[in-house]
């Protein structure tokens, strides 16, 4: 868990990248199974949305909001444990597997938002693993061009909270 002091408890969308230790070897396509149950199961605990997703070899982005009193820092802590856990389990490997800090952004407006989603599901063009975002498997994309929940949650196990956002791209959110 983050040592750093957030001056905000929740009920924003923040922006979050979760960086695997470098000691560890990259994430695999089981890892990336893991994760995704990982997160689905502490979404449906701790009671936080998850809107926008993409797992890479080597960290993870998504847009959470947490409602109060739950806070940012203890979603990803037990998003992090929980993950590190199973995919421990299924590597047969012990130890830490996340950098204990993780990088947060409170998004502020609408055009913040969707721009975050943009970078998030072209993330894995930008670092080589497929041409176009609609390739990577491991990622809210499919969902965001008209792939229906259920098809998404068979297809990788993770599918997002939808949310209504203000059509005023200025807007605060």
């Amino acid at each position: 868990m983050s040592k750093l002091r957030r001056p905000f408890l929740g009920d924003r969308y923040i922006f979050v990248t979760v960086n695997l230790l470098r000691s560890r070897s990259k994430l695999e396509e089981s890892d990336y199974g893991r994760l995704a149950i990982a997160l689905a199961r502490m979404r449906r605990r701790q009671g936080f949305v998850l809107t926008v997703w993409v797992f890479l070899p080597d960290h993870w982005h998504a847009i959470i909001y947490a409602p109060h009193p739950v806070s940012i820092s203890r979603v990803m802590s037990a998003v992090k444990v929980s993950s590190m856990v199973a995919i421990n389990h299924g590597r047969h490997e012990k130890g830490e597997l996340w950098q204990e800090r993780f990088f947060d952004h409170a998004l502020r407006t609408v055009k913040d938002y969707w721009q975050t989603v943009e970078y998030i599901h072209l993330n894995p063009v930008r670092r080589g693993l497929v041409k176009r975002p609609e390739r990577w498997k491991w990622s809210s994309f499919p969902e965001y061009a008209g792939v229906d929940a259920a098809e998404q949650e068979k297809r990788c196990g993770l599918a997002i909270d939808r949310v209504r956002l203000p059509a005023d791209e200025k807007a605060r959110i």
